[in-house]
């Protein structure tokens, strides 16, 4: 990461979902909360790059010798309706810059609300099984800012998602995902998959890997115009490499340090985050 971004833009707290207790600390990926019980990540998030995945795939400078940087608060939060359904949702709040040799532009603001439901199909020895559906809604920043915070469309998204614990053998778990993104307007769809693999090092400490994958399905009309944002194009593909490295303070409080690097993709920005999370379980 570049010294460029010098501070934090703090974020207003967004809609509170209903906290109640619980001790599991079993949360996302494709299990479900257990009723009542409840999960929030609030995350900063440092992210800049000075370079685009080509249409071939390879990678190039700005132009205009430009950078672009995403300074964000993000917060997910789950919620458990019933054993079998949870709720989740998340937003951020976005610093965003985007320069080059002759001018600088930046917007702050919200960018799109995600909201979803997941379903537990099946559980058992074999693991778990669920379904998930997302909206992503775009009703919080205008479209004619310096920087666009977002696509400003909406999005559905239909998902399944299989987990299973190594337990007895390992101390950890596997996660794989898949699911297609319906996007209004210009944008084209999305096949999404993820990868994702966790261990506990010890009783308090646990480290994570994810590959989380996006693949455009070439239906839109126009392939760049990111309006300043490197990030929102609009038919791209990106496979970025997360790494968390936690420690769990309590069995209700923990905090997370992550690096993610854009590894391989098409007509978008490569470049890299870092993020320091507080996760917070009731």
């Amino acid at each position: 990461m570049k010294d460029s971004v010098k501070r934090v833009v703090w974020v207003t707290a967004w809609v509170v979902m209903i906290i109640v207790s619980t001790t599991d600390p079993v949360f996302a990926g494709a299990w479900t909360a257990k009723q009542g019980d409840m999960y929030c990540k609030l995350t900063f998030n440092l992210y800049e790059a000075d370079e685009m995945f080509n249409d071939s795939g390879n990678k190039a400078a700005f132009r205009d010798s430009g950078e672009f940087s995403d300074t964000n608060i993000s917060t997910y939060m789950e919620y458990g309706i019933t054993d079998k359904i949870t709720l989740l949702g998340s937003l951020s709040y976005k610093r965003l810059k985007s320069e080059n040799n002759a001018m600088i532009y930046k917007t702050r603001g919200f960018s799109d609300l995600d909201l979803g439901v997941k379903y537990r199909l099946a559980s058992g020895n074999f693991g778990v099984i669920s379904a998930q559906g997302l909206i992503k809604i775009p009703e919080f920043y205008d479209d004619d800012t310096a920087v666009a915070l977002g696509n400003n469309q909406y999005d559905t998204e239909i998902r399944l998602l299989y987990g299973k614990s190594l337990y007895p053998f390992v101390p950890g778990y596997i996660n794989i995902e898949a699911g297609y993104r319906l996007r209004a307007e210009e944008p084209s769809d999305e096949f999404r998959y993820l990868l994702e693999l966790g261990f506990d090092i010890t009783d308090a400490v646990y480290s994570r890997v994810k590959l989380d994958g996006i693949i455009g399905m070439d239906n839109n009309d126009t392939v760049l115009d990111y309006a300043g944002n490197p990030t929102t194009t609009l038919d791209y593909d990106l496979g970025k490499l997360d790494l968390a490295l936690g420690v769990n303070l309590s069995k209700q409080v923990g905090i997370e340090l992550g690096y993610r690097g854009d590894i391989y993709g098409e007509n978008t920005a490569s470049g890299e985050n870092v993020s320091l999370s507080l996760v917070v379980q009731y």
